[in-house]
């Protein structure tokens, strides 16, 4: 039975000078309220302790049978400390793939790290709707859309830092993490060629819609670098300008290079970023692949690369080879189509106006006007099927 709810310490106390000097024991229990197992309890605790052996102690377990051995802390402490930016659930499947199965739960690795002191809060952000407008799809296997673009640089002792990050979308594959002499177009073919060479040629490449992916200027937004994908055989696909989330898986993968890399005291910078996309690639799992690694996802495209077609061909339609200035000659005149088509060969097929829609690969790039002799830019990108 409980103790009277009134000053239990006084009740304890009073209590427990009487049971030591008192003959019948449980006499002294009736006349308190409390069972004779209650009482020996307090005696023994008075006896122990003192007064102090009075007071309410914890329900808390002192032990439990399923707290974890000092040897798996330290392992799940040691595992963070390599990979200080991965969460609970990153270490526990990198834990899983080193140790046996019987692998404790993520909240006891989560309960660990808080424990430690390892884990920052995740600010949690009001969602807001993307309106993703950009030209693309998303990737249902792997080659099917790669992301490119240019970290934002920073500086070192080194110089100036701007690595260029290429991606499969859909495996999370880090295809390149390249230091950079340079962001022009021709720099970023020949990094380019040598990736085609080892993985083969996507169906698609993402982009942002700054230089030398794209160009503010150029039909279409046409560089000379996304030119040679058209000609490729790649499509195109751009997001909205000034909206990164349109990119944002490729986003999220330079907040990594960010927080790893950034500062990061190398003694040799490319060999550093081989490493850190080594370590992405085969050790570092994804939650949206089931908590695999991308290199267990990732597989090489199909279409191999065979090098840069001496110029594309048009069945059933004229073909007329773009100036270096970048114009062609119709009409007895030069009208201007686009400088990123130089060198290169264009389709015009003609309608019952007399008017030519101009094609650059699957590309339509707009009209010539018979009437008035000119060319008249397409207002955004439509595709030929089956071209």
């Amino acid at each position: 039975m409980p103790w009277k709810q009134v000053e239990p310490m006084n009740q304890r106390t009073e209590f427990v000078l009487k049971a030591i000097k008192t003959e019948n024991f449980r006499e002294l229990c009736r006349e308190y309220g409390i069972s004779t197992k209650t009482g020996y309890k307090w005696k023994e605790r008075f006896l122990a302790h003192g007064l102090s052996g009075l007071g309410d102690l914890s329900r808390r377990p002192t032990s439990s049978p399923n707290s974890l051995d000092e040897a798996v802390v330290c392992e799940i402490v040691r595992l963070k400390e390599r990979h200080r930016h991965w969460g609970p659930r990153k270490i526990r499947a990198v834990y899983e793939r080193l140790h046996d199965p019987e692998v404790p739960s993520e909240s006891s690795f989560k309960r660990v790290l808080e424990r430690a002191g390892m884990v920052e809060p995740r600010r949690l952000r009001a969602r807001q709707e993307s309106g993703r407008l950009f030209s693309g799809r998303k990737a249902q296997a792997p080659n099917e859309v790669w992301t490119v673009d240019f970290k934002g640089w920073w500086h070192e002792a080194g110089g100036r830092c701007e690595p260029l990050t290429v991606r499969d979308e859909f495996s999370r594959y880090v295809l390149e993490l390249r230091a950079m002499a340079d962001a022009r177009g021709q720099t970023v073919q020949v990094c380019f060629e040598r990736l085609f060479e080892q993985h083969g040629v996507p169906g698609a490449i993402r982009s942002d819609n700054g230089a030398p992916f794209a160009s503010d200027q150029g039909v279409l937004g046409l560089s000379r670098l996304s030119a040679w994908w058209v000609v490729l055989g790649i499509d195109l696909e751009r997001g909205r300008p000034g909206c990164p989330q349109d990119n944002g898986g490729h986003e999220r993968l330079h907040l990594d290079v960010e927080r790893e890399l950034r500062g990061a005291q190398l003694a040799e910078r490319q060999a550093g970023f081989d490493e850190w996309r080594k370590t992405f690639n085969h050790q570092r799992p994804h939650e949206a692949l089931g908590m695999k690694c991308p290199a267990e996802v990732y597989r090489p495209s199909d279409r191999k690369y065979e090098g840069t077609p001496e110029d594309l061909q048009y069945p059933g339609m004229e073909s007329r080879k773009v100036a270096k200035w970048g114009s062609i000659s119709w009409g007895h005149r030069n009208v201007f189509v686009s400088g990123a088509l130089a060198g290169w060969s264009v389709g015009l097929e003609s309608d019952q106006q007399g008017n030519h829609g101009v094609w650059f690969g699957r590309l339509l790039l707009g009209q010539l006007e018979e009437r008035t002799l000119s060319f008249k830019r397409a207002a955004r990108i439509a595709a030929k099927e089956g071209a």
